[in-house]
């Protein structure tokens, strides 16, 4: 008797260990909202986090997964607790969908096991179902393969209007929330380490600035997700670009932008559960000094803020933002104050009871991935300064669960 009790106990020490002892925290139930807070199990919740676009790719090829396990080890020893990444990969080299409804199953494991390793580490994840812009493919790579099977599209903002076109998006959709994975044997949309799904990466739609061609856009989707999964939140992933619904409101867009979104209604539809917005100071407003881009980005924020608390009622999250290396007057020290200034708006909201559930600074590399690096890479070994202030805020937001 003794003999078999003790084989028992060693396979509960190597079922914990091999689960990294998080497997409650990052895969025991789903992340819910109550009003325009975030809720994990009848408490709010809060968290803080990173992006990584790169994951699946980088999974796919068995001799490059390591990057993805050190990414999350350096996530979580950090304290984070969110990432968000790229569940799309359309046409192109090494695709995840080949051609509309056709997927490439080395590149479907490694995304298998991006999940896997985040619910092994306590992180959860927003996975992003298609792109605004070319990289990836995105949006055109769908109103391509359209024109392929004889559709007349004029622009590629008839992704958002052709049948077809949708057909395509929505059957996406519903391949990658039935997916059941290979590595944990869970179907992704019953996988609680999912934090949300987000319907596009900053969609945008030029030849329609009045808004209502992406409005009419995410209310289909958004309907079409809930009624393939109830159990996750799903977000837009807006950047926040005010619209047509409050005009006054426009006035805080940098330079005047308009892309065809419109904050405030896009994050009324039924089925959307938060909104998201983006900042990226040093390119919105270019040829500005530091002064000018912190007094925008607060403006920017604050202004968020108070519309998702007293006009949408639900949480944010504040899902990009970044300082890059590439423009001139850069330095670490530039980054870390952006960092801190960023930190400090969105612990403010989050310790007072607003709506703010934290933020995800873009983007986390792990060593080695020098061909990937576009300015905005946090390689945390190589930035103890950076690594410091993450950490920092991480405890700072945990601390309020």
């Amino acid at each position: 008797m003794l003999g078999r009790r003790a084989f028992y106990i060693f396979l509960f020490l190597v079922f914990f260990a091999f689960h990294g002892g998080n497997w409650v925290r990052a895969g025991g139930s789903f992340v819910t909202t109550s009003g325009t807070h975030f809720v994990m199990n009848g408490r709010p919740f809060y968290l803080n986090g990173f992006n990584a676009y790169w994951l699946m790719y980088m999974a796919s090829d068995p001799s490059e997964r390591g990057k993805v396990t050190s990414a999350f080890q350096e996530a979580s020893a950090h304290g984070m607790t969110l990432a968000r990444t790229w569940a799309f990969s359309d046409g192109g080299y090494r695709p995840l969908q080949y051609k509309p409804g056709f997927y490439n199953e080395d590149m479907f494991k490694g995304l298998d096991f991006v999940i896997s390793e985040a619910r092994k580490y306590g992180v959860y994840l927003i996975l992003s179902l298609v792109n605004n812009f070319d990289d990836f493919g995105g949006r055109k790579q769908y109103v391509q393969w359209a024109r392929e099977q004889g559709q007349y599209l004029s622009s590629d903002d008839d992704f958002y209007r052709n049948a077809v076109v949708k057909g395509y998006y929505k059957n996406h959709i519903k391949t990658i929330l039935t997916r059941v994975n290979s590595v944990t044997g869970v179907a992704y949309k019953d996988d609680p380490t999912i934090f949300s799904w987000e319907l596009m990466n900053e969609p945008r739609c030029q030849s329609d600035l009045s808004g209502n061609t992406i409005q009419d856009w995410i209310k289909e989707m958004a309907a079409y997700v809930k009624s393939i999964d109830s159990n996750h939140l799903l977000e837009v992933g807006m950047e926040g670009f005010y619209g047509e619904s409050m005009p006054d409101r426009k006035q805080f867009n940098p330079g005047n932008y308009l892309f065809g979104t419109d904050f405030i209604s896009n994050n009324q539809i039924p089925g959307i559960d938060f909104a998201t917005i983006h900042a990226y100071p040093d390119q919105w407003i270019p040829n500005s000094n530091e002064q000018a881009q912190f007094d925008f980005l607060q403006s920017w924020l604050q202004a968020h803020f108070q519309d998702a608390n007293t006009v949408l009622r639900k949480p944010i999250l504040f899902t990009e933002f970044g300082k890059s290396s590439q423009i001139p007057g850069y330095t670490t020290s530039v980054r870390d104050n952006f960092l801190g200034i960023v930190y400090n708006i969105v612990y403010a909201s989050a310790s007072s009871g607003g709506p703010c559930g934290g933020g995800l600074f873009w983007q986390l590399f792990a060593q080695g991935m020098d061909n990937f690096r576009d300015g905005y890479e946090v390689i945390m070994a190589e930035c103890p300064s950076t690594a410091n202030i993450v950490a920092q805020q991480s405890h700072k937001i945990s601390a309020l669960n």
